[in-house]
């Protein structure tokens, strides 16, 4: 009989130590408030904007940012989403101001500068128009886990096949997740109005 009582205490202390050594290793992995864990989405790039100046993601740091990957002959998803993007920033009021926003080319070769200037003329005058040589925007698209493929069409023209999210961007530059824009312009700007 004196066995049962004996197992039971060193099976209760046995439980007692693996609570306390699990508590432990929570305490110990889990990150402090100031520790956020960092996102693998967002890197350092280095590109030209469409008035010709270097700009790099320091640039953007401070301030919440959106950053659309896309390119000026595209039929159809990057005007509707830099359209749908100008109208989150009018729906933002005064907010706007605070947020910043970089429309990354994914075809460098006939994405200059200028035309980059010409084709951002029909949009929110807030957007950034980016662009580089191939290697420099390769590395853009890479740091922020994104996707860009030319595909060839007929009498020697193309077109890009590339990731279509809108990447919101806290102030550290990290990943702060998609904007989604299948809403009214108007719930997309109260999403980000507290984020701003």
């Amino acid at each position: 009989m004196i066995a049962k009582p004996r197992a039971l205490l060193i099976l209760l202390a046995f439980t007692a130590g693996l609570v306390a050594l699990s508590a432990g290793a929570v305490m110990y992995l889990t990150p402090k408030n100031d520790q956020a864990v960092r996102s693998a989405v967002g890197g350092p790039f280095t590109l030209v904007n469409q008035e010709g100046r270097t700009v790099t993601e320091r640039d953007f740091a401070g301030a919440t940012h959106l950053v659309f990957f896309g390119f000026t002959h595209c039929p159809d998803v990057c005007p509707t989403t830099l359209q749908q993007i100008s109208d989150v920033l009018a729906a933002l009021g005064p907010k706007a101001d605070k947020l910043k926003v970089a429309f990354v080319t994914v075809d460098p070769e006939r994405d200059t500068p200028e035309t980059l200037k010409t084709y951002l003329s029909s949009f929110d005058p807030r957007i950034t128009g980016l662009t580089g040589t191939p290697e420099q925007v390769a590395a853009a698209v890479k740091a922020y886990r994104g996707y860009s493929r030319k595909v060839e069409g007929k009498d020697g023209d193309y077109v890009m096949e590339h990731t279509a999210l809108v990447y919101i961007m806290d102030g550290r530059n990290d990943f702060v997740g998609a904007l989604n824009l299948q809403r009214t312009p108007q719930e997309t700007a109260k999403e980000l109005a507290g984020r701003i």
